[in-house]
């Protein structure tokens, strides 16, 4: 099996996320896993023009010459893709985002009617040929600042669309809600972080060995780090700390 991960991460290999992914590739690798962590943050991947040539000039491939076909070779043989980002506005990141609509080149033009609504048949052979993500099953994974995890409904829906326009299925969400807390130095604290870690270990094996999450992994990723009054006091604590050593709008009546 081989699980490849887009990290939409601006911050790339120094990120919350990839504290997560690292965790997660871990208990996949233990688990005889092949695994691939692709950071967008390093690669050079250009808006889509939106002018279709990949679909009736040069079908299944694409006039921007950049990193985007690297990605794409790069991804054959993939089982599992796992999309992973911090959360921005409620939502995906910029560079997961222009990824996505890049992957526009593995689809076929035409329209098909489906059960469950509208979408583009399976991807051309033309387009199977460079990559396996078109038909990838999908994993999330996301980290946020804010303290609650209802931010992450969109994402959530989101995914679940894309699962349905690639003609797969999510079989994990991963949603980390008090992100900030993934790297503290806080020693009281520490063991809380250590344990989801060794949690997120183990849900990367159960994605490997039985192709979903176990409700019992999936209940307790789903516990916060600390109570939502608690963080919120201290991150506004430290913010507090940070704007009084400067002049700041935020801080006058």
């Amino acid at each position: 099996m081989k699980i490849t991960v887009i990290n939409g991460s601006p911050k790339g290999k120094d990120g919350n996320t990839n504290l997560m992914v690292a965790a997660f590739l871990k208990g996949a690798q233990a688990a005889g896993a092949e695994t691939l962590n692709i950071f967008l943050a390093d690669k050079a991947i250009n808006h889509c023009r939106a002018c279709h040539t990949c679909w009736f000039g040069t079908p299944g491939q694409c006039v921007i010459q950049d990193d985007m076909a690297e990605i794409l070779s790069l991804g054959q043989g993939t089982d599992i893709l796992v999309l992973a980002r911090p959360l921005k506005y409620a939502n995906i990141s910029s560079m997961l985002k222009v990824f996505i609509e890049r992957m526009i080149v593995l689809c076929s033009p035409y329209f098909a009617q489906d059960p469950k609504g509208n979408r583009h048949p399976k991807k051309t052979a033309a387009a199977e040929a460079q990559s396996s993500f078109y038909r990838s099953k999908l994993v999330m994974i996301a980290s946020g600042a804010l303290a609650t995890r209802d931010h992450f409904q969109v994402i959530s829906l989101w995914v679940k669309k894309l699962a349905f326009y690639n003609h797969t299925e999510v079989i994990g969400e991963i949603y980390a809600p008090q992100g900030n807390l993934l790297n503290t130095p806080e020693v009281t604290l520490r063991p809380i972080i250590d344990n989801y870690l060794q949690l997120l270990e183990t849900a990367g094996k159960e994605i490997v060995t039985k192709n979903k999450l176990t409700e019992e992994t999936e209940k307790l990723l789903e516990q916060n780090f600390i109570p939502d009054d608690i963080y919120i006091e201290q991150v506004n604590s430290f913010f507090d700390n940070l704007l009084s050593k400067i002049e700041h709008p935020y801080l006058k009546a």
